[in-house]
């Protein structure tokens, strides 16, 4: 299989990487296609031979070269290039979130249906050992019909504000993070109880990052970005890119050519995303979803909580336990506690029976193990997963309109019905 590239930020890392080793023997790098030719030359680099380089405007030629794409550019472009690549019968292996905007989420459905080439979109935490543990409890009748479900997600202030520093900061990018992390997390409740959303209400605000908040708080003279800044070292805001050597290959070195900042003040101005969301979402058979997403919290991880006719299940993970204050600064450091102080915990709550502590079975590597299965569906083909693991367009579609819906409720103050052609005004 020759696999063609789109996209050759952070995002890429892992593809590359999984065709570079454990998955080399299921395809090569065929094509690569980005408009920074720094960027270009690092993966050149890693990849150790010369590889055919194209830019956006050549995608069309690029194509010719491969028999798949995998699709990790700016979110709101996603779209072109997967209708592209599913129109010249290419598969197609594309980061979450699948698109941006219900316009997209339509055209993409279009070319999946008209094509002959697959389309999988990444969720990678529908493979974490935790998550499957759910998926398979609740389908195996453990609580019986679920009625209710509570997800409450933390990103603390290494993560979350991550987001505030880079490209998502500009919802015209993103869509903001209702659509470019939260269709994450509800791709997984979709998933969970096997139920597609008929409505949704929701509220958002920025009340922590951005420059007026810094305003309101007495932070004054923010630089405009990290590098050469007075508090550069000492500001555990202010993120060192220059540390981490990728981060200086991919960005620093690279800037010059586009004007790409990835060390943006999280305080500055420019930012038109939110950093806290309140969603509620009513499901096809009934049953009803609260979620929460908080970008500045002091820990990171969350908690989901499933009631049902036959019982309770609770779901609680720490995926850091503390944000310590060099992290942003040195970010080479910033792994190194993720898993201080992490726990997963989850219990079974039957009615008229005492709980029960369910075993995860965790496996090697990234989120548990999950990682690599993910890869495998994607360079070898999916297995015969009871659990249906792997996302087509139909889920990807269904998590970012979740995300859309809910931020035209914000913007409107009124809730949104979906419906099989989009989204309406509910009321």
């Amino acid at each position: 299989m020759r696999y063609a590239f789109v996209g050759l930020g952070h995002r890429a890392q892992m593809y590359v990487d999984a065709l570079l080793g454990e998955w080399s023997d299921t395809g090569e790098i065929a094509a690569l296609c980005d408009p920074n030719r720094t960027r270009l030359s690092y993966h050149l680099d890693r990849i150790g031979r010369d590889v055919p380089c194209f830019a956006p405007e050549e995608f069309g030629a690029m194509l010719e070269l491969a028999d798949a794409v995998v699709v990790a550019t700016v979110d709101a472009t996603h779209a072109r290039y997967v209708v592209a690549a599913l129109d010249a019968g290419k598969d197609v292996v594309v980061e979450k979130p699948l698109c941006t905007t219900a316009e997209d989420c339509a055209a993409i459905a279009d070319a999946a249906e008209r094509g002959t080439g697959r389309l999988v979109v990444t969720f990678n935490y529908r493979y974490s050992p935790r998550n499957s543990a759910v998926r398979r409890l609740i389908a195996d009748g453990a609580i019986g019909e679920v009625t209710s479900v509570h997800f409450d997600w933390s990103l603390d202030t290494i993560h979350g504000a991550d987001y505030f520093r880079r490209w998502h900061r500009d919802k015209a990018n993103s869509g903001g993070l209702l659509v470019h992390k939260s269709t994450h997390h509800f791709d997984l409740v979709n998933w969970w109880i096997d139920d597609a959303a008929a409505s949704v209400y929701a509220q958002t605000s920025l009340r922590f990052y951005g420059a007026g908040n810094a305003r309101a708080r007495g932070l004054t003279d923010r630089p405009g970005r990290a590098r050469d800044a007075p508090g550069l070292g000492t500001d555990p805001f202010l993120l060192d890119v220059s540390a981490d050597p990728r981060l200086k290959a991919l960005y620093l070195d690279a800037e010059h050519e586009d004007g790409y900042l990835r060390d943006q003040d999280v305080f500055g101005e420019g930012i038109t995303i939110d950093d806290n969301m309140a969603v509620l979402v009513r499901y096809e058979r009934g049953a009803l979803l609260t979620y929460s997403l908080n970008a500045h919290a002091p820990a990171e991880g969350y908690r989901a909580v499933f009631n049902g006719t036959a019982g309770r299940l609770e779901l609680d993970v720490v995926e850091r336990a503390w944000t310590p204050p060099h992290a942003a600064i040195d970010p080479t450091a910033s792994g190194k506690e993720h898993a201080a102080g992490a726990s997963e915990r989850l219990v079974l709550h039957r009615h008229w029976r005492e709980p029960e502590e369910i075993t995860i079975e965790r496996g090697a590597g990234a989120h548990g193990g999950g990682d690599a299965l993910l890869l495998d569906d994607v360079f070898r083909g999916p297995s015969d997963d009871p659990l249906a693991r792997q996302a087509g367009y139909r889920a990807g579609v269904a998590s970012v309109m979740i995300g859309v819906s809910a931020g035209r409720s914000a913007a409107t103050g009124a809730p949104v019905a979906l419906t099989a052609g989009g989204t309406r005004q509910a009321g």
